[in-house]
This record gives C-alpha cells, sequence and structure tokens, in this order.
C-alpha cells in the first residue's frame, strides 16, 4: 500500500499512456472504416442499384381506349332541342303544336294501289287476206277519266298502233300467241287469250292529315292538297311514297306509305 501511495501518480501516468497508445493504433482502423463507409455512400448515391420494373397495371387505360373507340351517343336535336329549338304554332283550336307536327312532314300515306296498264287478247278475225287481232286496252294511269276506259285495238301482224306493235305470231285461231312490242318502254308482251299482260304503270294514293283531321282517297299524280294554309301538289307517286311540292315556292317534300315507316 505505501508503493501505490507513494507512485500512484506514475501508476495513473502509465495507464493514461497505455491508452493513449491503444487510442493511436486504433485510430488508423477508424479512418479506414470511415473512408469506405462514405465511398460506399458516395457510390450509392451516383450509382443507385435500380430494382427492376414490375408488370404495369394498364387496366384503367385500356378501359378508356375501349371507351373511345364506341363513344356513347349523344343526341342533342330529338326530344329537348337543345341546340336546334323547335317553333310552336297555334292551332285554330288554340292548341299549340310543335312546327315539326305540321305541316307535309305530319302528312302521312295509309294505302297505295297499283295502277295498271292491262292487254287482253279478245279475239282473232281470219276472214280476209291476213288475220287481224282484236286486243283490248285498258290503262288505268290515264290522266283522263275517258282515256281510263278499255278500248278495242284492231291490229294486224307488223301493223304500229298507239299502244303496241304486234311483231310475231303463233298458232291459229284462239291458240295463237302474240308477241307485242310496247311503244312506250319498247319492251316485250307475251299475249294469249288465256294470259293477259299487266304492267304497274302508276299509283293512287289515300294521304292523311292528322292536325286538321283531313283525309284524301285515291289522289293520283297531278291532283293537289291543301293543307296547313298552303296548297301541294302531287308530283309523284311510287310503291313507297309520296312527292308533294308547295305550289306557292315549289320546295319538295317526301312522305312516307305508312306501312313503310319504321319506329325509332
Amino acid at each position: 500500500m505505501d508503493l501505490l501511495k507513494k507512485h500512484y501518480e506514475k501508476i495513473i501516468l502509465g495507464v493514461v499512456l497505455i491508452g493513449l497508445a491503444l487510442a493511436v493504433a486504433w485510430l488508423p482502423f477508424k479512418i479506414a472504416s470511415d473512408r469506405q463507409t462514405l465511398e460506399d455512400t458516395r457510390n450509392n448515391l451516383i450509382y443507385p442499384k435500380v430494382k427492376p420494373l414490375t408488370n404495369l397495371d394498364l387496366s384503367i387505360a385500356q378501359d378508356a381506349v375501349k371507351r373511345a373507340a364506341s363513344p356513347a351517343p349523344v343526341n342533342f336535336s330529338e326530344p329537348n332541342k337543345l341546340f336546334n329549338p323547335m317553333p310552336w304554332q297555334k292551332r285554330s283550336d288554340e292548341q299549340l303544336i310543335r312546327a315539326d307536327k305540321v305541316g307535309p312532314t305530319a302528312a302521312v300515306v295509309t294505302n297505295l294501289v297499283p295502277l295498271y296498264l292491262r292487254l287482253t287478247l279478245d279475239s282473232v278475225t281470219t276472214s280476209g287476206s291476213e288475220p287481224r287481232y282484236i286486243v283490248g286496252v285498258q290503262n288505268d294511269a290515264a290522266t283522263s277519266p275517258a282515256a281510263r276506259r278499255k278500248k278495242q285495238a284492231y291490229s294486224t301482224l307488223n301493223a304500229k298502233n298507239d299502244t303496241f306493235t304486234i311483231i310475231e305470231a303463233k298458232g291459229e285461231g284462239d291458240q295463237v300467241q302474240l308477241t307485242l312490242i310496247l311503244n312506250d318502254t319498247g319492251e316485250h308482251a307475251v299475249l294469249t287469250r288465256e294470259k293477259p299482260f299487266t304492267r304497274v304503270d302508276g299509283y293512287t294514293a289515300d294521304i292523311r292529315y292528322a292536325p286538321e283531321n283531313k283525309f284524301w282517297a285515291g289522289r293520283r299524280v297531278g291532283t293537289s292538297l291543301t293543307f296547313n294554309n298552303e296548297e301541294y301538289n302531287i308530283v309523284a307517286i311510287n310503291q313507297n311514297e309520296v312527292v308533294l311540292s308547295a305550289k306557292s315556292n315549289g320546295k319538295k317534300w317526301t312522305i312516307k306509305h305508312y306501312a313503310n315507316i319504321k319506329e325509332p
């Protein structure tokens, strides 16, 4: 104990010196370790490790492309008339009605009846140098009622009349078969006693105009209709429609046969 009391300063100094020596010996290792840490940090910042890309979820974008390929129909016309407002008119009974529900667009063809050209071989006269053929002619589409009545035409082979020319006759008497050329179209028609020739040459139309509760039956081309304070002439009729022309300005309107109108 006396030794420690006398030399404790030297002992403490020795311990301190030993500690310093150990610290000096450890310092190069610490510096090397810090340098490596700094180098690793620098490398990680400059050359970062990039993770491989995973499969992208493109379902939302693909759904959007599909929707764009078939856009939803948007109708700004019917029934709200957003960008094309429809004017309204007042009827004689003070009731308001849309303008597209009056005039020619509101007219409807309820029925169409075909008008035929009919040719019949009525008889054959064999007296004389060559046979004479009596052919009945009835044209339902003629403009005047008198011209629509059946008339008989007396004709011989290759003789032209107002309606046709007989170009061939096969057989004799009531068994004869005639081949005719029609003057208006140049088409051929075959005619026997049992088999007449018929051809559609026009139509009559039944027309209804609901806003004024009007109805016209059996109207032909050339006749006129008066409705919505306007007079319209029928300028054409076919198997599907009727064409009207306004007398005031010549504007044409096509109205469909009711049976051919498809629901929207």
